[in-house]
């Protein structure tokens, strides 16, 4: 008993730290960790005391970590990550009886097609199990989230994928032209490369700082500059924008046959030549043996061919 009160926190306490600081609020906590109210409230109180703050505090908005909090919570996952890999069971993942918490971080450039067959995949396999699909930018670090598993895997397309990553393709596609039905340049044989480049374009802003998207990394090395009009953010707002307008959105086939299925939107050759553009699966070695997480690898594996196959009849 003496050694135990040496070491007060325990993974209990560690997993309602990092949650209750996710999620900033103790009923939502409360119900995610299938426990009470109170008794989330009684292991914050806990905390409170063991680390001398009070960890979250109110604010017009609901409830906010204070500083003592924020330089905690990379360490408390960091330490519940070592604990789980200590303690993770070496037998054979079990889909069908899971509760397993999968997290995956994905930018919106593959068509909402993708995610759709993933989770009807996971429903169907893993009734039991969640997703968390945690939506990337510029500003945030994917690979530190990977390692200290915040997220067990990235989708990305980037040219060159960090090296210190494990990396599978999910689907390899062929780069087209969106566009209105009735833009002007829709009516013509094919596009030729002076009227691809003199046409106003939306072009997306870069999901990360060090790397170029393909696109815009082939027309550089080829010297040639497109006319673009509109940068967006959001991949998945590019089609709404080409509705009775004269711009071009350059992107993979089978983002553009989801959406010309949608929207009054034709699909056309592109005139120059593209490599193809390559969507891939990236994790941390820390779980590259994990039976869990080999089945959800080799699960996005199979909606990516399936979305693949699917694009390829458009």
């Amino acid at each position: 008993m003496a050694n135990r009160n040496k070491d007060p926190l325990d993974t209990y306490l560690l997993r309602v730290l990092c949650l209750l600081l996710d999620e900033r609020n103790v009923s939502r906590t409360a119900i995610l960790m299938h426990q009470s109210q109170p008794a989330i409230s009684a292991a914050l109180k806990k905390l409170r005391e063991i680390f001398d703050d009070a960890l979250l505090v109110r604010d017009k908005g609901g409830m906010v970590p204070t500083e003592r909090a924020l330089e905690l919570l990379p360490h408390a996952r960091r330490a519940l990550a070592e604990i789980d890999r200590l303690t993770e069971s070496p037998a054979e993942f079990e889909p069908a009886s899971s509760r397993q918490q999968f997290r995956i971080g994905a930018p919106d450039y593959l068509a909402p097609i993708f995610m759709r067959t993933a989770v009807r995949m996971l429903r169907d396999e893993a009734p039991q199990a969640r997703l968390s699909v945690h939506a990337l930018g510029p500003d945030y670090d994917f690979e530190a989230a990977l390692a200290e598993g915040e997220l067990d895997i990235v989708i990305g397309n980037w040219p060159e994928p960090p090296e210190r990553m494990h990396l599978s393709m999910l689907l390899e596609d062929e780069i087209v032209c969106l566009m209105a039905e009735d833009h002007p340049l829709a009516a013509e044989p094919a596009l030729t490369q002076e009227t691809y480049l003199d046409a106003g374009h939306v072009v997306p802003l870069p999901y990360s700082r060090s790397q170029r998207g393909v696109i815009d990394r082939y027309l550089t090395g080829l010297r040639l500059e497109r006319h673009e009009v509109v940068e967006v953010q959001s991949f998945g707002l590019a089609p709404y924008l080409l509705q009775e307008s004269d711009l071009i959105f350059t992107t993979s086939r089978h983002f553009a046959s989801f959406f010309a299925r949608l929207l009054p939107l034709t699909i056309c050759p592109c005139p120059i030549d593209f490599p193809p553009m390559r969507f891939y699966q990236l994790w941390h070695d820390r779980q590259h043996h994990a039976p869990a997480h080999r089945w959800i690898r080799t699960l996005l594996t199979r909606a990516g061919r399936e979305v693949q196959a699917l694009g390829r009849q458009n």
